[in-house]
């Protein structure tokens, strides 16, 4: 989703749908067991925080997800993965069926993170920035003991700070950088994000995680640009002053973040790569996908326990990944650091 500015630079068409699942449902969508599906890509870093929150916070047995493939075509994201290629719970081919089906004349991007009602086949919203906050403070009836406090209200202010500083130079500046189409703008994304990238260097020095002791939503939000980085930004979108593992206490804290249950787990460097290099062909012409990069360091000690923090504060690591939803072997970094 871009808006053309007329001076080289990328703008994300941020006009989402806003519509909200709430305990109270007063948008007409209350927070209900069974009744909503989350239509995800594992390739998207959008999409992979919705995956991220849902399996920290245990809502695996009430919101059910629906997994898209890792490409598309200019009309939507595909149910490709499923045997006959139709989401088996809400029997579509396309994520584009569900949005038409609440507004038939939608003109806009086809995105993935969506949440679906299942009993009308109607999308509610891809809003993705709320939907993460919305699991973690109106769906806490459903939250699994243990589950951390991903959003706490006396963090709030200061967690909605460092996201949006996040959002604006690391997560929307590496596409800056990749969709510019002339040198100047290419350059002022390049220095807001690796200003950025410092910025946060110096922040994480010294702590654990970026606001107070525990995991929240602004490390969710960074990690999953992090995971990205070398297989995908640093050569694909030109993000080229540094590779991640140049970068000791970003990669240091990014293998942290990696080796904790709910995020690593999450990761399908395939997909990651298929996406980006096979759907991009302004940029990537012949859809070559690269063979790297090593992966192997993602599951080598980090030591930024010894900076103290609880990552999941009173609560307890999340389970072993649900039945179906395991990325599959060969997809993540594997003993042998290379991702078939």
């Amino acid at each position: 989703m871009r808006a053309d500015t007329g001076d080289g630079s990328y703008r994300r068409d941020s006009q989402y749908i806003t519509t909200r699942i709430t305990a109270d449902g007063r948008d007409g969508y209350p927070v209900e067991p069974g009744r909503y599906r989350l239509v995800v890509a594992r390739a998207c870093p959008w999409a992979n925080r919705a995956i991220i929150v849902r399996r920290l916070l245990g809502l695996e047995g009430v919101l059910s997800m629906g997994l898209c493939g890792p490409t598309h075509d200019e009309r939507s994201w595909t149910f490709d993965l499923d045997p006959d290629g139709r989401d088996p719970v809400l029997g579509i081919e396309r994520l584009r069926d569900a949005y038409l089906a609440r507004f038939p004349d939608y003109e806009r991007g086809i995105t993935v993170p969506a949440v679906v009602d299942v009993p009308s086949g109607q999308v509610v919203t891809n809003d993705f920035a709320q939907i993460t906050l919305d699991l973690s403070t109106e769906w806490t009836a459903h939250h699994r003991p243990g589950a951390p406090e991903l959003y706490p209200e006396r963090h709030r202010d200061e967690i909605d700070e460092v996201a949006e500083l996040i959002y604006r130079d690391v997560n929307n500046g590496v596409y800056r950088c990749g969709f510019a189409t002339e040198q100047r703008a290419y350059e002022r994304a390049y220095d807001r994000l690796f200003a950025r990238l410092d910025w946060l260097t110096e922040r994480l020095a010294g702590q654990r995680y970026l606001v107070g002791d525990t995991i929240t939503e602004a490390d969710v939000r960074l990690f999953t640009t992090l995971a990205r980085f070398d297989a995908v930004y640093h050569g694909h979108f030109k993000c080229n002053r540094q590779k991640l593992t140049e970068l000791p206490v970003l990669w240091a804290y990014a293998r942290d973040l990696f080796q904790t249950p709910g995020f690593g787990d999450t990761i399908d460097f395939v997909q990651i790569k298929q996406h980006y290099y096979v759907v991009h062909r302004t940029i990537n012409p012949t859809g070559i996908v690269p063979a790297g990069p090593d992966l192997a360091g993602w599951l080598t000690p980090h030591r930024r326990e010894e900076l103290g923090g609880r990552p999941f504060g009173d609560g307890t690591p999340p389970g072993p990944v649900a039945a179906g939803e395991s990325v599959p072997p060969g997809h993540g970094a594997e003993p042998n650091g290379v991702a078939e």
